[in-house]
Formats: structure tokens, sequence, C-alpha cells
């Protein structure tokens, strides 16, 4: 057995229509798909929504949930908010200046680019107030990701042990962090 690929990937929103106009402005998104029912197909239970698809690319679908009678939608107070996101590929960093450029236009604060050596990234937030990244390969990507090949499982077990960032790829976000370009 062996998993194809992801389907979709879910996230609530606060308003389904604004999110699907959102992410169609914003990222260009063609919205595909809407279901909305009064109860919960796989538990059963009445609960209305609104479930939207957005065409992601290469047969990737970002869905929303739209739970009109639920509480307003939170996020966990003990994880950063930097660590849950949703990162979408972009060609190249002409593409990402240009996605940066326009979002800014359109009022959207953007943080980045961020030099992660491997790839480069822009980090906004959606009007639901989850962190969304756009990142575009760096030219030596290839080279680059088969150096990390090589430690990922030292890297890992030692990280397992000792929860201290082993310093197996230092070098990959050294000129990032340095400020030295």
């Amino acid at each position: 057995m062996k998993i194809e690929q992801i389907h979709h990937v879910a996230y609530r929103c606060k308003d389904a229509k604004e999110t699907v106009e959102w992410y169609g402005k914003m990222l260009n998104m063609d919205f595909v798909l809407a279901i909305a029912e009064d109860h919960v197909p796989s538990t059963h239970e009445p609960d209305p929504y609104m479930h939207v698809f957005l065409d992601a690319g290469n047969g990737n679908v970002l869905a929303f949930f739209e739970l009109p009678t639920k509480p307003e939608m939170g996020r966990d107070p003990n994880t950063p908010i930097w660590v849950q996101h949703i990162a979408f590929k972009v060609k190249d960093r002409d593409e990402l200046i240009e996605f940066k450029e326009h979002l800014e236009k359109e009022g959207v604060e953007v943080l980045g680019v961020t030099d992660h050596s491997i790839f480069h990234s822009i980090y906004f937030f959606d009007p639901n107030g989850h962190r969304v990244e756009l990142a575009c390969p760096d030219p030596e990507e290839e080279a680059m990701l088969a150096r990390m090949d090589e430690v990922k499982w030292d890297m890992l077990n030692e990280w397992s042990q000792t929860k201290r960032a082993p310093k197996h790829a230092e070098w990959l976000h050294k000129k990032e962090l340095s400020g030295v370009e």
C-alpha cells in the first residue's frame, strides 16, 4: 500500500465566500466545488456547513469549512503562530517577487523574502488568520537537497536524544540568520 497524493487539505474559515474570493484574487486559485449539508456525513450529527474547494495547482486542492453554529474559530495558544501554515510552491524567485508585490499592493502584510537556502519564501495571513507561505526553489536546490539527504537520519536521531538543534546542516540558514548577503 502507498499513498498516491494528498486529496485535499481542509481548514476552517470565517466566511466561505470571502475566503473563495480572497484566494482567487490574491493567489489566482479557481473555485472548483462547494458542498453543503445540514448533517455531517461521517458522524451524522446535525451541523450545517459549507465546504468549499479551491484549485491549488497540479491536482492539489485546498478546502475550507464554514461552520456557522460553532463558536468563533481560535487557534492553539501553546503553538507559536509561525508553526502552523500551508506552503505553496511557485515557479521561481521572479514569480515569488511578483506575488509579494501583488499582495502588498492589495494591502496584505508580507514577511520576507526569507532565504532558506534550498528555497526562498514569503509569509502572510489569509482573512481567517491562517499563515500562508509561498516558496520558490533555489537554483542550486537539487545539490543542497542531496547534502541534506545525507544527514537527515543523523539529525533526527540526535534531536530525538537531545532535543537540541543538531549542527549537521547549520549552513542552511547561516546567511539568513547572520544578515549577511
